[in-house]
């Protein structure tokens, strides 16, 4: 008799599809869900696996337009990053995942949900406190916590083994250990031989991007229009032919495309983890790099300095703290996500920009809109605007404090040293 119906989030990969074998192992009947978000992935083969290992059902979903809409535009708006390197590209992806998730298991009748990550990483975290918030009485199964299963299956030789016992085809090999995780923003390698934070990756092991001592010798230029801070239109030349795309998902693949063919978007850090680990990891995130880029740019132009400094301060790292930590659905997200788009109204223009063998170079901005920059008040040939003279008092009363800094230091002899 079926212990109840289970819904899984089945990527294909080694870890789910031994998750998928096991639990039905242990008595569940097991409905295989799976969320189109953007990843390179042949979806016939998953399902034709999934239903051969023997899940009753697996539900394909189409959450790219959210995705790219809801959470990748916003994002860039905020100009979204975590440690001032890692772009958040498998973050940002699990709010729409465990929505989708959570929507198949209701509609499916599953009592429970189960996921493939494991106990020490971030997106255990993510999935369940998502699932928690979205569905306060779900009942979820996580295989790499529970002892039966990580003492049967001690590492990824172990997966491997089960896999080949079972005759489930997997990408992974032996000679190949890493664990990956692919999305439309970004793919993230990790564990194996990676697990040596001065193992150099294999040039084998990227796949988004060309490696950049293999990009085209000709730069490529593109310009990205902006509109409140949201890419509205991406305008290139592809084959000698000029073109322009305004649809959300079509401009974010653009952008991928031009992005990974001259070998931008790669990282490779030692990051820390919510759970309190550090772990190191190897991220390819191409178009996501080139339109937050740009938009760092517009708003040099665009947006006024405290207004800036005020989000950059506060609602920034806030949100790239709260969406690494797994926290997107909870007060304090819902409150810092609020804080984004008023900062926006006034990024509005276009920012032209030039891609070559793993470097960006912005060349230009401007915008028909916002007038906070005057060529004329800012020129050092023109005495236009505000007169030199005028210097002097607000040096005046900025030294006044400094002054009484430096009269203290000087009555305790203790000199002001570099």
């Amino acid at each position: 008799m079926s212990k109840g119906k289970v819904c899984l989030a089945y990527s294909g990969g080694l870890d789910t599809s031994v998750i998928l074998a096991w639990l039905l192992e242990q008595g569940y009947e097991v409905i295989a869900f799976m969320a189109n978000i953007g990843q390179e992935e042949d979806f016939e083969a998953a399902r034709a696996k999934a239903l051969a290992i023997g899940a009753s059902k697996y539900v394909l979903v189409d959450v790219r337009k959210q995705f790219v809409e809801d959470v990748l535009f916003p994002a860039i708006e905020v100009n979204a990053i975590y440690e001032n390197v890692y772009l958040l590209g498998t973050s940002l992806a699990r709010p729409v995942i465990a929505q989708a998730q959570i929507q198949v298991a209701e509609q499916e009748g599953c009592f429970a949900v189960s996921h493939g990550c494991t106990g020490k990483g971030n997106d255990q975290v993510r999935f369940e406190l998502s699932f928690y918030a979205l569905k306060p009485d779900v009942v979820v199964i996580a295989p790499w916590r529970d002892p039966a299963f990580f003492e049967r299956f001690a590492g990824r030789k172990d997966l491997l083994d089960y896999a080949s016992e079972k005759n489930i085809p997997v990408a992974q090999t032996k000679a190949k250990p890493w664990s990956t995780d692919e999305n439309m923003c970004h793919i993230s390698f990790e564990a194996g031989i990676l697990e040596d934070p001065d193992t150099t990756p294999p040039k084998d092991m990227w796949k988004l991007t060309v490696d950049p001592t293999d990009a085209p010798d000709v730069p490529e230029d593109f310009t990205v229009f902006f509109e409140k801070g949201k890419p509205v239109k991406l305008s290139y030349t592809d084959d000698g032919a000029a073109k322009e795309v305004t649809d959300p998902v079509e401009l974010f693949l653009v952008a991928n495309k031009l992005a990974r063919r001259n070998g931008v978007g790669r990282i490779d850090i030692v990051e820390n983890r919510f759970i309190g680990i550090k772990s190191r990891g190897c991220y390819e995130t191409p178009g996501f790099t080139i339109l937050r880029s740009a938009h760092i740019d517009l708003e040099g132009l665009t947006l006024d300095r405290e207004v800036r400094a005020i989000r950059d301060t506060f609602v920034t790292p806030s949100y790239s703290k709260i969406l690494y930590n797994g926290l997107y659905f909870t007060p304090e997200g819902e409150y810092v996500r609020s804080m984004i788009e008023p900062s926006q109204t006034t990024v509005n223009g276009q920012v032209r920009a030039r891609l070559y063998k793993g470097s960006l170079q912005i060349l230009g901005r401007s915008s028909s809109t916002e007038k906070l920059y005057d060529a004329t008040e800012s020129s050092m040939d023109e005495l236009t605007g505000f007169q030199p003279q005028e210097a002097s008092g607000f040096i005046a009363v900025q030294a006044i404090r400094i002054k009484k800094y430096g009269e203290a230091k000087r009555e305790k002899n203790d000199p002001i040293t570099l």
